[in-house]
């Protein structure tokens, strides 16, 4: 987080340092950051004062300091920083867009643009795939456009293009071309070829998906409570193979989402409880009602060494729901992080300086 804040404030200082140089020179000499509301004087009346002082110098105007661009940049930047750090990084909070963006194996249908507004669109439900699951795939081929019956899809390895597998898409009353192809096949990334004829000659659409290994079972939640200051929400899984294992979900109180969870922890064999904490400060003084739910559950598998794949698996499509405990007792308290807090305070003792 603190690259992060620092990459963007020197951003914010350059882009303010280098207007003031443009502005500058842009008036000669006569340019003066202060604005008629705060008691300074306006550039016009600057190019007066100058134009005056040149024929009686006795009269010239005295102008006053401008603030620093820097110092007000460093103190929007200790402002937004303390801010941000009230929430543990494994509870922040989420807004709707958020939340939409955080989704972790969501397709982006791509359109391939044709002739008199055509388009060649390839839908997928997901773009990371576990091992033997089907692929179901779905063509739409939209224009004036002469278009075969046939449509098919192939599956090709990354990155030497070897072809693993290939199934016809069969149109449905729909005007769709559906089928599916099969993904037992070695865990890494693939292209998936879907080619028709259009107008007679062969068009062919590409599209990026992984096929991931088989990681394990989600044995389900465990009865949440509440313990310093957190909602602990128990979600156990039992892994297919030891590793270091990163969770992730996002918890929602009917269609609103609340906070973006988050834990690591090693697993051997046997079945292993993630404690998803749900912080106060993403709680409290919320008007939340009925059952809350476990959303985009997406789990990582993390590599052993240096070059190796992370590997993914997701929970179910429709998440976990949960009667809450009672959650008064959470408060809006900030979560003790003195690194962070140290932090803040040198942003402001820097925006002080300037």
């Amino acid at each position: 987080m603190t690259g992060k804040v620092l990459v963007v404030l020197a951003a914010v200082a350059s882009s303010v340092a280098a207007t003031s140089i443009f502005l500058a020179s842009d008036n000669e000499g006569a340019f003066d950051w202060t604005t008629p509301e705060s008691g300074g004087t306006s550039a016009t009346v600057i190019h007066q004062a100058s134009n005056q002082s040149a024929a009686h110098p006795s009269s010239a105007v005295k102008q006053q300091p401008a603030p620093s661009p820097l110092g007000f940049a460093l103190a929007n930047a200790a402002e937004q920083y303390e801010q941000t750090v009230k929430y543990p990084p494994w509870s922040v909070p989420l807004t709707p867009a958020q939340a939409d963006a955080y989704q972790g194996n969501r397709y982006e249908p791509v359109s391939l643009p044709l002739g008199d507004n055509g388009s060649f669109t390839v839908i997928l439900d997901q773009y990371r795939f576990t091992r033997g699951d089907p692929i179901l795939v779905a063509a739409s081929i939209e224009g004036p456009q002469v278009i075969s019956d046939k449509v098919t899809a192939t599956l090709e390895a990354q990155p030497d293009r070897k072809e693993v597998a290939t199934a016809a898409l069969d149109r449905t009353g729909s005007g769709y071309f559906e089928g599916t192809v099969d993904s037992d096949h070695s865990p890494g990334e693939y292209h998936l070829i879907v080619e028709a004829h259009i107008d007679g000659k062969p068009v062919r659409h590409a599209s990026t998906l992984t096929i991931e290994p088989d990681l394990g079972d989600f044995k389900g939640l465990g009865t949440p409570y509440v313990s310093n200051n957190n909602l602990v929400i128990p979600l156990s899984f039992a892994p297919d193979h030891t590793g270091y294992y990163a969770l992730s979900a996002q918890l929602y109180n009917g269609d609103n989402p609340i906070a973006q969870l988050q834990e690591e922890q090693q697993m051997g064999t046997g079945t292993h409880t993630f404690k998803l904490r749900a912080h106060g400060t993403v709680l409290a003084n919320q008007s939340l009602s009925g059952q809350l739910q476990l959303r985009h559950i997406q789990l990582r598998h993390l590599p052993d060494k240096p070059g190796d794949r992370t590997h993914y698996a997701f929970g179910p499509d429709k998440g976990y729901r949960f009667s809450p405990p009672d959650l008064d007792q959470l408060t809006d308290t900030p979560a003790a992080n003195p690194e962070s807090e140290q932090r803040a305070v040198l942003l402001k003792q820097l925006a002080d300086k300037f």
